[in-house]
């Protein structure tokens, strides 16, 4: 078991705006991610196969698609489940995050890829913990604002703001290509994530966030947004870079 914190220095100026009970409230974008490794079984061939099938018969999941996949009857087929997530409460545990973490509050997704985005538009008010359940198949966590890339295989597990421009690459690319992901090849990440109340002092600790840092602006918002320079932005999904909202 491992940790590996990084982070980078600020190049601009961003806030994320977010809802705080029942009013806006202001606070900075973290540029840190805590990374590391948990040692968690690979998931058994019956369950692999229903995860398979699910996905080829149920559902689209087009390269760049991000999507949720049904947990309850994964943990009938899944007896290490709970290993799983003991592995990432003790991870948690050795960051100071231990009464945070909420074993009950995840969620199962799927992705082929990831389109660059961020999430402050609906996740402002929260920090993502990811626990990676695949193997390696030549993918990288990409955050392009911080020049980092993180390897994707099982066991991998990471929390970082996810108003922070982030997307699933492949290995040794510049950037989302949607032919970096051929039908003919099995590049689908499953992945359990939590989301960790960014207003908790321990997560405020961890990744070093700072509130309230502009409430004239936040006091006028209705909705969650993050802006750059006081300008609302979205993520170029190809190259993870920032572009003002439409």
């Amino acid at each position: 078991m491992s940790q590996n914190p990084q982070q980078s220095p600020a190049r601009t100026l961003l806030t994320s705006y977010f809802w705080g009970g029942d009013a806006i409230r202001s606070r900075s974008v973290s540029d840190i991610v805590l990374s590391g490794t948990v040692n968690i079984p690979e998931p058994p061939a019956r369950l692999l196969a229903d995860w398979a099938r699910e996905i080829s018969s149920r559902m689209t999941l087009e390269p760049g698609d991000v999507e949720v996949m049904p947990l309850a009857r994964a943990r009938a087929r899944w007896p290490d489940y709970s290993r799983c997530v003991r592995a990432v409460s003790d991870w948690t545990s050795t960051l100071g995050l231990s009464e945070v973490f909420a074993p009950s509050d995840v969620a199962l997704m799927a992705c082929r890829g990831a389109r660059y985005h961020h999430d402050g538009e609906q996740y402002g008010g929260a920090a993502f913990c990811n626990l990676f359940l695949s193997e390696d198949k030549g993918l990288d966590v990409h955050f392009p604002s911080l020049g980092l890339r993180i390897p994707l295989s099982r066991g991998r597990v990471l929390i970082f703001d996810p108003c922070q421009p982030h997307g699933v690459i492949r290995r040794g690319s510049n950037g989302f290509d949607v032919t970096d992901f051929p039908a003919d090849q099995d590049c689908t990440q499953l992945f359990l994530t939590w989301e960790l109340p960014i207003e908790d002092a321990y997560v405020e600790q961890a990744l070093k966030v700072d509130f309230d840092i502009d409430l004239s602006t936040s006091i006028r918002m209705s909705e969650e947004q993050v802006l750059l320079n006081g300008d609302r932005v979205s993520v170029r999904h190809e190259s993870g870079q920032w572009r003002r909202a439409d």
